[in-house]
């Protein structure tokens, strides 16, 4: 059985077992819930807004870490104008434990 989620602004695929990279929950561990559900694929496909209304998916959130560093930088011509920055997103490694139809 697998269902699809949207979590931090994506879609993953996800079946019972697996381990993923998704964007900071808020939670630094624990168990957590995650919806919503946007498809969930057992004997039968589910895809309709009603029929999942009850359906999630639970995570244990096994770690944090960090993405690498993004870098930017914009200047000006012949101003001495210069503007330097950089960026390391926020991740938390999560592993699905169960997948329950709605």
């Amino acid at each position: 059985m697998y269902a699809v989620i949207k979590t931090g602004g994506k879609q993953y695929r996800v079946t019972e077992g697996d381990e993923l990279q998704v964007e900071k929950l808020g939670v630094t561990e624990g168990e957590v819930n995650l919806v919503p559900v946007l498809l969930v694929d057992g004997d039968t496909v589910v895809s309709a807004p009603d029929a999942l209304a009850g359906a999630t998916v639970t995570a244990n959130v096994i770690g944090a870490s960090k993405g690498p560093k993004i870098t930017g930088f914009t200047y000006k011509n012949k101003t001495n104008s210069r503007k330097h920055w950089g960026h390391r997103q926020h991740y938390a490694t999560i592993q699905i434990t169960g997948i329950k139809k709605g």
